[in-house]
Order: C-alpha cells, then structure tokens, then sequence
C-alpha cells in the first residue's frame, strides 16, 4: 500500500499515524466498495456512521473514505463541509414522535418537516409503515407537492419495501438499519423494492485491516522478520498487475529495481518527496471513480459476496531469491 524511504527515526515518528490513517480509511473504503458493487452505480447510498465511528475525527475519516469507496454522500455536516460535499440525512424518529405527541398525528410531523424541507424523504416507520404510505399515497393523490421519497429503518424490510411501493410506485424508497452487503444481498433476493440505502455501524466498524509497517533494507542492507507465521519480505518493493483490456489477472510483489514487463503495471507511484507533494490531491469524485473501475477490473470470483476467493498475488523470482539470500545470511544467537 505504501512504501516509506526515510532516515530510520523519520520513519519511526510517522509509523502510527500512518497505520491509523490507512487502516481504519482502507476498512471503510473496501465495504463502501463492495457495497456498491452489490447495489450497481444507480443507487443512491447514503454514510449515516458518525454514531458509531471510533472517535470525532475517525467520524470525518469514515465520512471521507466512504465517498472514496462510492457511496453517494454522507449525513455527517461537518465531514460534508469540510470535504466540499452537501450532507444528506432524512428526519429523526424523535421528531415525529416529539410532534405527533403535541400537536396530534404523525401526519402533522410530516406537514411540518415538508414546510422547511418541502419533498424531502420522510421516515414512515415510527408507527405503522403500511398505513403511513397510505396517507402519503393519498395524498399524493390529491396534487400534494411531489414527495422525494420515504425511509424504512425497521421490521421486515423486502416485504414492508414491497407494501410502500405498491402504494406509493413513483416514490424512491430508501432503507437503513444495520445493512451491509450481506444483508442487502438477502434483500435483493427476496424481491425487496429499495431504490437506496443508509449505512451506519456496519460500515465504520467491523473486521480490522491489520496492515503493518515493516523496516525491510537498512543502508542497503536486506532484512526481514523470521518469525513463526510473521515472516516479512526483504528489500524495496513494487508492486506489479498483470492483465489485459482493464482487467486484471495477477499481481506480482517485486522488487522496486526491476524493470516493469511490458504486460504488466507498477501500481506504487511516488506521492512526495523531502516532504512535498509530488502529485496534486485528487477530488473524492475521481478517486471514487477510480476505486469503481479497480473493482470493476477484478474477478468476478473475487467480488462475490459469499465466499470471494483471494486475489492472486505472487512473488517474483528476483525477490524470492533475495529472501532465500537474506534468510541464508542471518546471523542466530
């Protein structure tokens, strides 16, 4: 992922801030891909985690790297003004419940969310899904102002999505409630009619990226770690995709010395330099974009959702022969 040439202590300073930034971002990004690859390039996918995130500032990254992975937007104002983005969200329970309780019914929650948001989604699940849509279709009916759509967060999710949009079938519908893949998988199988999603504690927490940050050459000199079921790879490297027409086949762990084959692409490209960019940053919109044609490019066995097989990753002779040298000239106690 990364390949750091510093003065040993350099490095050093820099090693745990490194590892928190690109493990918890690359975590969020792989779901938030993965998610949109199950769902296609036309649902709208909303990150809905701050809730959940490990910290205020790991909210704001989980929000960045979200977007990075594909999703639409996030709900997170903060993370959406400071990425130059516009947050989403629908209303909150408590506001229906808060108004329902003083001025009556549900219906006058939705009058007063549409005065200072006219169209936007509703959630119509606090009470009774069905018989909320069935208001809403009514009026609708009745030349009411286009509603955007509605959002499901609870019960049976395929078969209530089903109910709202044979009631409401113009209407976009949007679902949230611990979602991830899986589960929307689940969905799509049993016929459930939703048009987009939010995702929250599934997405910004989960299974760690347990990426590490390994001294591999000292003044020229090859080292590696030998331990039991942690051995490392020696030398400075780069890594090499082999494939054809976008697609990719194979990657090779190489060595950063040796000449690129001609079928194949050094992924590692230098980013800085004694301190400064040598790349200008790029919009959350092209790296998504790019994100979207990386996963687009891989197996299709690689992507399935139950049981993906790994992606086949190599090493090349050069740095298998460097590892056989640099184990052979370890000096044991």
């Amino acid at each position: 992922m990364l390949r750091i040439e510093a003065p040993l202590w350099q490095a050093q300073i820099v090693e745990t801030y490194l590892l928190n930034t690109l493990n918890y971002q690359t975590l969020i990004a792989t779901r938030a891909a993965r998610l949109r690859d199950v769902t296609g390039p036309e649902a709208m996918l909303l990150e809905f985690g701050t809730r959940r995130a490990f910290s205020p500032q790991g909210a704001i990254w989980a929000a960045r790297a979200a977007i990075a992975g594909g999703l639409t937007a996030t709900s997170n104002v903060w993370a959406a003004l400071q990425l130059g983005q516009k947050p989403v969200g629908t209303m909150a329970h408590a506001l229906v419940m808060a108004i329902a309780a003083i001025a009556g019914s549900e219906a006058d929650a939705f009058d007063a969310f549409h005065r200072y948001f006219p169209g936007a989604p509703l959630l119509i699940d606090t009470y009774d899904t069905v018989t909320a849509a069935r208001y809403l279709a009514e009026h609708q009916q009745s030349g009411q102002p286009t509603l955007a759509g509605v959002r499901l967060d609870s019960g049976d999710l395929a078969s209530l999505s089903q109910q709202v949009r044979a009631l409401l079938p113009d209407v976009s519908i949007f679902a949230s409630g611990d979602l991830d893949e899986y589960e929307i998988t689940r969905l799509q199988q049993a016929g459930a009619c939703i048009d987009g999603y939010g995702f929250g504690t599934r997405l910004v927490t989960g299974s760690p990226v347990n990426g590490v940050y390994k001294l591999v050459d000292i003044d020229g000199i090859p080292v590696m770690k030998e331990a039991s079921g942690k051995i490392t790879y020696p030398g400075c490297k780069q890594v090499f995709r082999y494939g054809q027409d976008g697609s990719a086949h194979h990657d090779v762990l190489g060595l950063a010395t040796e000449t690129p084959p001609e079928d194949a692409q050094p992924l590692l490209q230098r980013v800085m330099t004694h301190g400064e960019l040598t790349i200008l940053p790029e919009s959350l919109a092209t790296i998504a974009q790019r994100t979207a044609a990386s996963v687009a490019s891989l197996p299709q066995v690689c992507r399935t959702v139950t049981d993906p097989k790994p992606f086949p990753v190599n090493l090349s002779p050069a740095l298998a022969d460097l590892t056989e040298q640099t184990r052979r000239g370890h000096r044991p106690l």
